[in-house]
């Protein structure tokens, strides 16, 4: 038994699972309304198998690149719970996966980020991890992480296992174990062949590598080692549907703990399809909670204080690794919609500021006889709402301004928006932040409500 720690590395991400109820179709598309419950947030890619590595009890090194935006100061305090990080410098933006799901199926996935890895001063500390390393992971995704500290690969003692992606570079030679999914062996291929056999084989000759297991899926696996065995390896128990996303990383991180402890590569296959058949079956990646990173415990309890401004309240957040949302509109009249978002709103992170326009605001931007309800008045109805943890009033026709010094992480309108066409998306980009928009409810606005109200009258 070799011992040591796991060292990986990788491109990490941040995954959201946004998890709601669908029960009608949108009236202007034959797409689902799902009204969103919850927010689940872990780490991705190398992330997520430094973090499945270290819930077996692994000591785990991860070298990785993060990015200071808002997604990657939030991976980065999620990865800081369970693994010592040895952090890349990041060109570009964090690299991000939001699922939309509803009663367990994945209805939508939005992609976002375009980060790439590259060699900085930590190259130093990367070397003494890999020079005391059990067992080394890479986990590609293709985003530079593991090209960047290539030539220290090059010369690791440990067994190596290579979890490749189409976008990424081909592995080093002589890797214990290369683990593509069946996709990924066609493209690493590159030519047709006869069947994931001859894929395999191929693969281990040409990659220099000691084995080659090609994952498929509900399948199992196909084995092939360079003394010329191959064997297929199938899964403990069958598996129909379930959720599939992080199943490689769980094979990946299993097979470098097995050959880390001295199994075999045909042993560390073997507990491999097993472990990631009970991953798939247990839930998938979306079954896994994580426990707020202490300092978001922080500014739980901080809140408690309520601070009398929106801008110590963001300040606070900000101090405290929290995520803080925001969002903005007259609210003149408050209805059910309003309360709807507020609480959609809420529920994306740590705190909620909202930004109210002055009543000359709404003047110019509704014209004479708005609002119907004055300005302090308006403001003191929103702080009563316990989604709301603070209220601020901008005299500007849009609350650019505001959000230049807020700086929140997400910025909420609710309607028919697309982040390009709200006047504040470049503020809330220029913050660091991104644009979401919720549905809102149907039949209910300001404009039906003074409308109805003039009627009776």
């Amino acid at each position: 038994m070799r011992g040591g720690p796991i060292v990986v590395v990788g491109d990490s991400l941040l995954d959201v699972d946004i998890e709601g109820d669908a029960e009608r179709l949108c009236p202007d598309a034959p797409v689902p309304v799902v009204r969103g419950r919850t927010e689940h947030r872990r780490p991705g890619g190398a992330g997520l198998a430094a973090l499945l590595a270290a819930r077996e009890g692994a000591e785990v090194v991860l070298v990785t690149a993060l990015g200071e935006d808002a997604s990657g100061k939030r991976l980065s305090a999620l990865l800081a719970g369970f693994a010592e990080v040895v952090r890349l410098p990041l060109r570009g933006t964090t690299s991000r996966k939001t699922r939309i799901r509803a009663r367990g199926q994945t209805l939508l996935r939005v992609d976002t980020g375009d980060g790439r890895a590259w060699r900085g001063p930590e190259g130093d500390r990367a070397a003494r991890a890999l020079r005391g390393a059990g067992a080394v992971l890479v986990s590609d995704y293709g985003r530079g992480a593991a090209d960047t500290v290539r030539d220290l690969l090059n010369r690791r003692t440990a067994p190596l296992v290579w979890d490749p992606h189409p976008a990424g570079f081909p592995p080093v030679p002589g890797c214990a174990l290369v683990t593509p999914s069946e996709p990924e062996a066609a493209v690493l291929y590159g030519r047709p062949c006869t069947g994931v056999e001859q894929a395999a084989r191929h693969l281990v000759r040409e990659l220099h590598a000691e084995a080659v297991a090609v994952t498929r899926g509900a399948d199992g696996a196909v084995l092939c080692t360079r003394a010329g065995r191959t064997l297929r390896v199938p899964p403990p128990m069958p598996i129909t549907g379930g959720d599939t996303c992080g199943a490689g990383d769980r094979f990946a991180a299993s097979a470098a703990l097995a050959l880390r402890d001295g199994a075999s590569v045909q042993e560390a296959v073997t507990m491999a399809v097993t472990e990631a058949t009970r991953f798939v079956a247990a839930g998938g990646a979306a079954a896994i909670r994580l426990p707020a990173p202490p300092r978001a415990d922080r500014t739980r309890a901080a809140l408690d204080d309520r601070p009398r401004t929106a801008f110590e309240l963001a300040a606070m957040v900000r101090a405290t690794g929290g995520r803080l949302i925001a969002t903005g509109g007259c609210f003149d009249l408050l209805h059910a919609g309003h309360v709807s978002l507020l609480r959609q709103a809420r529920a994306l992170g740590d705190a909620l500021i909202v930004c109210v326009n002055s009543d000359e605001s709404v003047r110019r931007l509704k014209g004479a006889g708005r609002p119907v309800v004055a300005e302090r008045d308006r403001v003191e109805i929103l702080r009563a709402l316990g989604c709301v943890d603070a209220v601020v009033v901008f005299e500007q026709d849009t609350p650019c301004l505001l959000i230049d010094r807020l700086r929140p992480e997400v910025w909420v309108k609710g309607g028919d928006y697309t982040g390009q066409e709200l006047p504040e998306a470049q503020a809330v980009r220029q913050a660091g932040g991104e644009v979401v928009v919720l549905p809102t409810v149907p039949g209910h606005s300001t404009t039906g409500l003074i409308a109805a109200a003039q009627e009776v009258v």
